[in-house]
């Protein structure tokens, strides 16, 4: 039943959320863009039950472009027809690809060497051209093209590939002047007949924005800072090493807790134009290999309970945002989420609140596999509105 005047749904049943002893219940409220975008993800779900297939095309095969072949091998028609690195062999990307320290070994069979790349019995392309203008994307087949160099990060630098012959480049990486989007949040805005190169964002803002996105379509989100504790990335140095641009960044990662910059909160302003200005942030970079955690401490526009605000995150993850936001009442800890397709998992336990204005909010993402996916589903969302 729609409410006149107010563009919200009435879901019927209330939503529980238990805390203790006690039982809090509230109302759910949906609005119509989010129903949207909830279809959207059902579209995208259900190109991928059909028989079209959507090919893909990698550059860089280094963490996120590893672990986005794991995610698109899990759907049935999403196929990787092609891969470029000018720095690994055949058999070298087949190792680094068979054996992962955090998410354990490929379970299933891959073979590389001069005839080319194999999994699971079926050819991959593999190309190792310095040059992206070079790829031919065209010639494999690779209609969508996965950017995860972390160099091609403009849409000047991206639109080499479409000078190979792909027709969309996805920018795994925050981007200065491509659309973002992030699943859940925005992802309706995209436009086929324009937005040719796109970017996914980056983790950090994958698992902010859903949570403020929710936060501030029900209570309003006056101003805040987020502070992300972060797991150790590729480019940090193992011992102390030189780092001109940031000297605490080139301490070594193993033995640091290491204050850093990111630009992932000012991000959300950008796939959520009414947070714009709003919020900021930092990040400790910590010596762990992998999950890391977000803590958004906001002033809120309407006073509300702490329990009034999990329940409504828990609604969102249990609806519109089934599959992106997570919810979690128990003791849990950085391990316990990895390999989480999740973006975002609000901790309930782990925050706190001083006023019913004023709160801290704590949501747990797996910063390369839950990343990894949304990439896909982004392909996936990209080729359902073709």
């Amino acid at each position: 039943m729609v409410l006149q005047g107010t563009g919200m749904v009435n879901a019927g049943p209330k939503n529980f959320a238990r805390f203790g002893s006690s039982l809090v219940a509230l109302p759910l409220k949906v609005s119509r863009a989010s129903l949207s975008k909830s279809a959207g993800r059902r579209q995208a779900r259900a190109l991928a039950s059909s028989d079209e297939t959507i090919r893909v095309g990698i550059n860089g095969f280094g963490r996120i472009g590893r672990l986005v072949l794991r995610a698109a091998l899990a759907k049935p028609n999403v196929e990787v027809v092609a891969i470029n690195d000018p720095f690994i062999e055949n058999d070298y990307i087949a190792y680094m690809f068979k054996y992962d320290s955090t998410h354990g070994p490929f379970k299933g069979d891959i073979q590389g060497g001069s005839e080319g790349l194999f999994i699971n019995g079926k050819k991959i392309a593999s190309y190792s051209k310095m040059n992206p203008e070079e790829i031919p994307w065209g010639e494999a087949g690779a209609d969508y093209v996965v950017e995860s160099t972390g160099v091609f990060t403009t849409k000047d630098k991206a639109n080499a590939h479409l000078k190979g012959g792909a027709k969309k480049v996805i920018i795994s990486a925050p981007s200065a002047d491509a659309p973002m989007f992030v699943m859940g949040v925005n992802e309706d805005k995209y436009d086929p007949t324009k937005d040719n190169i796109v970017s996914n964002a980056s983790c950090t803002t994958n698992c902010l924005a859903p949570l403020a996105k929710v936060v501030n379509e029900q209570f309003g989100i006056e101003e805040g800072l987020m502070t992300t504790v972060h797991a150790t990335t590729a480019t940090q140095k193992t011992v102390d090493g030189p780092s001109k641009k940031d000297w605490r960044g080139g301490r070594g990662a193993g033995a640091n807790i290491i204050p850093s910059s990111t630009g992932a909160a000012k991000a959300v302003g950008k796939v959520l134009p009414e947070l714009n200005g709003k919020l900021t942030g930092m990040a400790f970079r910590v010596p762990t290999s992998d999950v890391s955690v977000v803590d958004l401490t906001a002033r809120l526009k309407n006073p509300a309970k702490y329990e009034e605000i999990m329940a409504a995150l828990k609604a969102a993850s249990e609806g519109p945002m089934e599959g992106i936001l997570g919810y979690t009442e128990e003791a849990v800890v950085s391990t316990d989420f990895i390999t989480d397709d999740r973006s975002s998992i609000v901790d309930a336990g782990a925050g706190i609140q001083l006023s019913p204005t004023f709160v801290k909010l704590v949501s747990w993402y797996d910063n390369e596999w839950g990343y990894s996916n949304r990439v896909v589903d982004l392909i996936m969302h990209m080729a359902a509105a073709e």
